[in-house]
């Protein structure tokens, strides 16, 4: 007997088990056939999550090798990731997930009923990921200190996360950061049939008082003081596509989804799912958390100088709006997407203001009834004045590409747009930041006196050596360098520029042609650029279909300029499209 089973698409999600009955000479027998799992469908029409774009379904939710964006919106850095979501055991654990989230529907009377409800469904994912109280996935460490577990770098995959929290009790793995919550709540999500994607947004406000302004405060000598607003320099979350019945959407679109639980004002918590388009157009009660959402792309960045009086001084400066650039991987394509215009219209342009006063009075509601020319005007109040109202323009231009041990070389533009001599004193200043954006050590100083002639044009070399940033950079592979003017010398200046140091390469070659079940090797070489020794060197392993578990091999200590080289030999247990990631981690990064 042949038996065909077609779950309407209403369905919910899980493990079933089929029985059948047999009855004959007025006995019963109840004989097990099995069990099978319903989830999701983007190929049905009739499906919540359907999308009708067989290149994007193959992307969104068939592709197991994912990209995360990260470092500066000026230098942006890739690395591959492993989602996984067709690994053994994974789809036990995404439903094991559910399981443990159920209680975010405690006392409502759908009960089970919710999982035929990706909007429900997605909402469970997203708080269990970092935010559960007890049993989340993930924890993100609190003051950057990750002693007690593993860096939150270090990870390649979802796979090794999702079951070390599994096997561990459903206890939450230590420690991950925005980039590895979002990549493992994507892999829940495809591996669920919700096609999803990880987006990464450049300059990333977290304001505790205003939602729509971002401050940063600095002293005299261009130090950037911790203060209680974060202007992260990267931050990823997670889209998901779906219909939004509650919303009376016929037809599926992307939705926002933080699992990063972030401060609110009222408390840390995750965020969505938001339909993005009411990001843009500033519907923000249309949907859940949306002031949250809207806030994080479109905040304006306000820079102050602390003095010692405890006086706070509005500076000159050019600053790159929050949110201007949120960036995805292309279907497809290993290059990346410019999703900015899904969130946000151009700046400037009649849209976009028209959304930002319809947001305005949505996050303000003592603004209910205010004229856009008000609303305008307070707006306007939260920024700084450009550096052209000044009569100086600077800006300051990178002369490499600076790699772990190399010096950073800068060149210093500055003009003066006005007919009368300037004569300005700076202060500069390099600190390194970590990318969400708590500043840290300031590991250089100087002074520098500009004399400027009517229109004059001038360039000044900056250096910053190895020797002066490396001891401080350690996981932080970011710095920031500020020139400030003196105060006393009239109107304050700033200009600023985020340096990425890029960290040496790891060579994989593969030395034999990879096949199904048969023994592949491949040679795995580093070099240490440095001009001292890389102490507890180790080397980590992963590959869906490659590596049943990622491999961790000691490289012990590696002297100035040498190199290491590794042959490792792994069998290939799927079919498909594979890619082996190697990861180099000592005790300076």
């Amino acid at each position: 007997i042949n038996i065909s089973v077609f779950p309407p698409s209403n369905a919910c999600i899980g493990r079933y088990i089929l029985n059948m009955q047999i009855t004959s000479c007025g006995h019963t027998y109840q004989r097990c056939l099995g069990d099978f799992y319903v989830l999701f469908n983007p190929w049905c029409a009739d499906d919540p999550v359907y999308m009708d774009n067989q290149a994007q379904r193959e992307e969104y939710v068939l592709n197991e090798h994912g990209i995360l964006y990260e470092g500066v919106h000026k230098h942006i850095t890739s690395r591959p990731w492993h989602f996984g979501q067709f690994e053994d055991g994974i789809l036990d654990i995404c439903l094991k997930i559910l399981d443990m989230g159920a209680s975010y529907h405690h006392g409502s009377d759908r009960d089970h009923c919710w999982r035929n409800d990706p909007v429900h469904v997605s909402m469970v994912v997203n708080h269990m990921i970092s935010s559960h109280t007890t049993n989340s996935i993930m924890k993100i460490p609190e003051n950057n200190d990750y002693l007690k577990g593993t860096k939150p770098f270090s990870w390649n995959g979802s796979v090794p996360i999702l079951q070390q929290w599994y096997n561990g009790r459903c206890r939450p793995v230590r420690y991950g950061y925005c980039g590895s919550l979002a990549s493992v709540m994507c892999t829940v999500m495809r591996c669920l049939g919700i096609p999803s994607r990880v987006v990464t947004n450049f300059c990333f406000p977290c304001s505790v008082e205003n939602p729509l302004g971002i401050n940063e405060i600095f002293d005299c000598t261009g130090k950037n003081l911790c203060g209680k607003d974060k202007l992260w320099r990267y931050h990823c979350w997670n889209e998901s596509w779906m219909s939004r019945r509650d919303l009376n959407q016929c037809c599926g679109d992307w939705q926002c989804l933080d699992p990063t639980p972030l401060e609110t004002g009222r408390g840390s918590a995750c965020s969505g799912p938001t339909w993005v388009r009411s990001i843009r157009e500033g519907e923000l009660d249309l949907d859940y958390d949306g002031h949250h959402i809207f806030s994080r792309v479109n905040s304006n960045y306000v820079g102050w100088l602390s003095q010692n009086n405890a006086k706070k001084t509005k500076f000159f400066c050019d600053a790159w709006p929050c949110g201007q650039h949120l960036i995805t991987k292309s279907v497809g394509s290993e290059q990346f997407e410019d999703i900015t215009g899904s969130y946000k219209y151009e700046l400037g342009s009649v849209k976009n203001k028209e959304a930002n006063y319809r947001a305005y009075r949505r996050i303000h509601p003592g603004y209910c009834n205010a004229s856009n020319c008000h609303i305008e005007r307070e707006l306007s109040s939260l920024k700084n004045p450009f550096l052209s109202d000044s009569g100086i323009n600077m800006r300051l231009k990178m002369a490499n590409c600076p790699m772990y041990g190399e010096d950073v070389q800068l060149h210093w533009l500055l003009e003066n747009l006005r007919s009368d001599n300037k004569n300005l004193k700076f202060n500069l200043c390099a600190q390194i930041i970590t990318y969400s954006g708590c500043p840290m050590d300031q590991f250089w100083k100087d002074s520098v006196n500009v004399s400027l002639g009517p229109r004059e044009v001038k360039k000044i070399p900056l250096c910053i050596s190895y020797s002066q940033y490396g001891p401080y950079l350690c996981d932080h592979n970011i710095m920031k360098v500020v020139a400030v003017s003196d105060p006393e010398c009239g109107e304050v200046l700033m200009v600023s520029r985020d340096i990425v140091i890029n960290r040496p390469p790891v060579i994989v070659k593969l030395l034999s042609q990879p096949r199904l079940k048969v023994p592949c090797t491949a040679e795995i070489s580093f070099c240490n650029p440095l001009q001292e020794d890389m102490k507890n060197c180790v080397m980590t392993l992963e590959g869906c279909g490659l590596f049943k578990e990622p491999m961790t091999i000691d490289l012990g200590t590696l002297a100035s300029n040498q190199q290491a080289r590794t042959i490792v030999e792994f069998t290939p247990y799927r079919l498909g499209s594979h890619r082996l990631l190697a990861n180099f981690g000592c005790h300076k990064f």
